[in-house]
């Protein structure tokens, strides 16, 4: 096994306490063998440990994780954001015998099918009442990842609710950000390498005691560790990019539960959104 420092979200410096020898082989697998742990079955990485796949799920709940799944998960997120882009596109670049389109939707379907895994209703339930209570509520994100950021801030605005998006960054960044307080809520998405100004402007504002939900891929990240409500699923993709496929899915079930919590706010917005549609004659009648 290839000696690497365990990194300390595996368990690794001061995080070792509490973990026994036997787990610490697990650790010391996962850090010598990151690509190939991050796909491996459980019986699998528990031979490169030397022990046994329900040693390998207990190292994984002590660290705080429901299973073997969602470490996993992890460890692929952290693999995934080490690589350039060119190494990203090497990682991906077998695209499988009935071309890129059909393995696009495969890994979608990976990651979806693992998101029911991650995502724990208790916290999206908490997150979907703190935007549907908030004076204003502020989605932030930048490049890609604004897709699912601007799905949520659109539809939660055809309820009526003061929902903005602000994907440009900077000096945008901060003046979107400063009028937030307390009553006010921020959501910030991102995955991968992460964008640092995200992550700066999330710590400041949860400092200002501003309830935070965070859209992201690891549990384990800067950004991640300033969130009020943190919602975890997988972006692994095809070629060069990530996937917000999952992000999005997620998304659409946030604004449902949003939208269950103002249901009778959203149908009055939703008549007088239809009826400016109709006097501004929006939409094609010649289907």
């Amino acid at each position: 096994m290839q000696d690497r420092a365990i990194p300390a979200w595996l368990g690794g410096g001061d995080s070792h306490q509490g973990i026994s020898p036997t787990m610490q082989r697990v650790a010391q697998a996962l850090a010598a063998n990151p690509q190939r742990c991050s796909y491996a079955p459980v019986a699998e990485v528990a031979e490169l440990a030397g022990t046994t796949s329900s040693t390998v799920v207990r190292y994984a709940q002590a660290l705080g994780y429901r299973g073997w799944p969602a470490l996993q998960q992890e460890l692929r997120a952290h693999y995934l954001a080490s690589l350039s882009t060119d190494q990203t596109k090497a990682e991906h670049a077998d695209g499988g015998a009935m071309g890129p389109v059909h393995e696009a939707v495969r890994r979608d379907i990976s990651n979806l099918t693992l998101a029911l895994e991650l995502v724990d209703p208790e916290v999206v339930n908490a997150a979907t009442l703190a935007m549907a209570g908030a004076r204003s509520t502020l989605v932030v994100a930048s490049g890609s990842f604004t897709a699912p950021a601007h799905v949520l801030a659109h539809l939660a605005s055809t309820m009526g609710l003061p929902f903005t998006l602000e994907g440009r960054g900077g000096v945008h960044l901060a003046s979107a950000a400063g009028r937030l307080g307390p009553e006010d809520c921020l959501v910030a998405i991102s995955f991968w390498k992460q964008f640092r100004e995200i992550a700066v402007l999330t710590e400041a504002v949860r400092e200002a005691g501003v309830p935070v939900v965070v859209i992201t891929d690891a549990a384990n990240t800067r950004l991640a560790s300033a969130a009020t409500y943190l919602i975890t699923v997988p972006s692994e993709g095809v070629s060069f990019f990530q996937s917000v496929t999952a992000a999005t899915s997620v998304v659409y079930g946030l604004l449902a539960g949003i939208e269950s919590h103002v249901a009778a706010d959203a149908r009055n917005a939703h008549q007088r959104t239809q009826a400016l549609w109709n006097a501004l004659d929006v939409f094609d009648q010649r289907r």
